[in-house]
């Protein structure tokens, strides 16, 4: 069964592949331009741009990747850019509120509130297809019921006081 025949019965095409476009978030972590994003949200890019909330726009650089943690740093020239500052996700407990920042849906800049639901899940969700020379991917997350939806992979996860505590995956 071929749900798309219908369409094609009906004189609808696919369209045609072209170059594909995906987006997500990153936290500014230091004024001279150091982003951290997930891996899965660059892997495979042939370019990268990084897009700020003022919209001034970098072509970075992709300085390193960690596929067992899901983490990805890129690099823009700039300098003097306003940067999260980093908190100590062993001291969220359950309970506690966070905020997720991110772009979902391309939107701008968008914040939502949860509560923290448990930590040090591991889902296994992170595959790098070495498990079976005994090396498994590296998982601890934090799960929280804040709102995290296509695009916000790569945001931030802020303590109330605003202190970055995770990246939102």
């Amino acid at each position: 069964f071929d749900p798309f025949d219908f369409f094609r019965e009906h004189g609808f095409q696919m369209p045609q592949q072209g170059p594909q476009v995906g987006s997500g978030s990153g936290v500014v972590i230091s004024a001279d331009g150091y982003i951290i994003t997930n891996n899965h949200v660059i892997d495979g890019a042939s370019k990268i741009e990084v897009v700020l909330n003022d919209k001034r726009k970098y072509n970075a650089t992709l300085v390193g990747t960690d596929p067992n943690t899901d983490i990805a740093l890129l690099k823009v020239d700039e300098s003097n850019l306003p940067f999260a500052v980093f908190g100590n996700s062993d001291d969220v407990k359950v309970g506690q509120w966070v905020l997720a920042v991110g772009n979902p849906f391309n939107l701008t800049s968008t914040v939502t509130a949860g509560i923290v639901s448990a930590k040090g899940r591991n889902l296994n969700l992170i595959n790098d297809g070495r498990s079976n020379e005994g090396r498994y991917a590296i998982e601890s997350f934090i799960q929280t019921d804040a709102a995290v939806n296509p695009g916000n992979s790569g945001g931030a996860l802020l303590a109330t006081d605003g202190k970055l505590v995770g990246i939102n995956t």
